[in-house]
């Protein structure tokens, strides 16, 4: 398919021809139209356009709750080639706006498979558009920062493009934007699933060591999986529960979940919430979102990255041990490290533009790290960090 230039020579973007077959368009705020096919469900989705990097896991990429608001670039071209299943999901209502590939998906090709990704994105709500030129649209949000656009799928391929292009314009941005409480659980829950094995499939922990309150910002299941994995009985609350509801189940720890949106947004209730547990003394670790409101709990600031970092080979270096990790991220806001207070220490920074990958408060259990240790998709290089945190608990961190 072929892409259009801006129609700031031109009044109107209708004014652009539809290529022949074209089913879907991505119309960016810019004007800028980007023709290709349309799949999954008909419709038009509005969000932030970025790009992942992956190369697998894209049914763990559109089921993760921190892309809500977000329409998502695929830059490995082959995506859903091994279909869907039931088994690889983040959460059961996807948040993500939609999705952009370079070429159509093909017939599953894995034995895991139990649906087509066309059928699972149709089951789903997912707007996606295929035969776009993913290159040059992750360079245009590599060079001028992730923009604001409208995905749309038409099987008619009728579009009324000056009210897409009014759409993308009229949309605000994540920036300011609070997205967890749209993500979150709406009651509190018990997590006991483990891991996922081959033959076996998700296990259940029978013998908890440890009890820990995960506050949800927009919890992947595989970070309660893994925090099972290593013992700990989760008890699952909303993001908007206050200190006293979260420590109300005597827990031996405290964990902030990663999510979406703006953590300046999400800190106006969060914070209080934070400040209050580190009073008490419970061991506390964050990830994602959670790192960053751990940030801003302890005084320091974050702000929006121009284009973020997401994908599963994001290097990262231990500041404290020299070690290097391969890290799966998915984020568009940053801490300041400039901002923090001297009680608090840096420990990780990224070795692909030295931004903030994780902090501690000295003296005290309580860290976080910006990347997800628990992947899924990605290396499991920092699975680690799950047991650092029972070690916290358990007085030894």
């Amino acid at each position: 398919m072929t892409d259009a230039a801006s129609p700031a020579t031109s009044p109107r973007a209708s004014a652009t021809p539809r290529p022949e077959g074209a089913t879907g368009v991505l119309v960016l705020a810019d004007g800028t139209l980007l023709w290709g096919r349309g799949i999954g469900a008909a419709g038009h989705r509005v969000g932030e356009v970025c790009f992942n990097t992956s190369m697998t896991g894209y049914q763990e990429i559109l089921t993760d709750p921190s892309y809500a608001g977000q329409i998502i670039t695929f830059t490995f071209p082959h995506v859903g080639n091994v279909g869907a299943n039931p088994e690889d999901i983040e959460t059961v209502t996807p948040a993500a706006r939609g999705l952009v590939l370079k070429a159509d998906i093909t017939d599953p090709a894995n034995w895991r498979a139990t649906r087509h990704l066309d059928d699972w994105l149709k089951t789903f709500d997912l707007v996606g558009i295929t035969g776009i030129d993913t290159r040059r649209l992750t360079r245009r949000i590599r060079d001028a920062g992730a923009p604001t656009g409208v995905i749309a799928h038409a099987p008619d391929g009728r579009f009324d493009l000056d009210a897409l292009l009014a759409q993308a314009r009229a949309w605000p941005g994540l920036e300011g934007m609070d997205l967890a409480k749209e993500v979150s659980c709406r009651q509190t829950y018990g997590w006991t699933e483990t891991g996922w094995t081959l033959g076996q499939g998700y296990g259940t922990l029978e013998t908890p060591k440890h009890h820990v309150v995960a506050v949800d910002f927009g919890a992947k299941r595989n970070i309660l999986r893994c925090l099972a994995s290593a013992g700990v009985k989760v008890t699952v609350v909303p993001a908007t529960a206050t200190a006293e509801e979260v420590l109300r189940h005597r827990p031996d720890g405290v964990f902030l979940s990663n999510g979406p949106g703006d953590p300046a947004a999400t800190g106006d209730y969060a914070v209080p919430m934070i400040r209050g547990v580190m009073e008490s003394g419970v061991p506390m670790f964050g990830i994602c979102l959670g790192h960053q409101l751990m940030a801003l709990a302890l005084g320091g600031r974050t702000t929006k990255m121009e284009r973020g970092h997401r994908g599963a080979n994001h290097p990262v270096k231990d500041l404290a041990t020299g070690r290097v990790e391969i890290t799966s991220q998915n984020h568009g806001f940053v801490v300041v490290p400039e901002s923090l207070p001297e009680t608090v220490e840096v420990t990780h920074v990224s070795l692909f533009d030295g931004t903030n990958e994780g902090l501690r408060l000295k003296g005290r259990p309580v860290f976080s790290v910006q990347y997800h240790p628990e992947a899924s998709p990605g290396p499991q290089d920092s699975h680690y960090l799950f047991q650092r945190f029972v070690d916290a608990i358990e007085g030894r961190y």
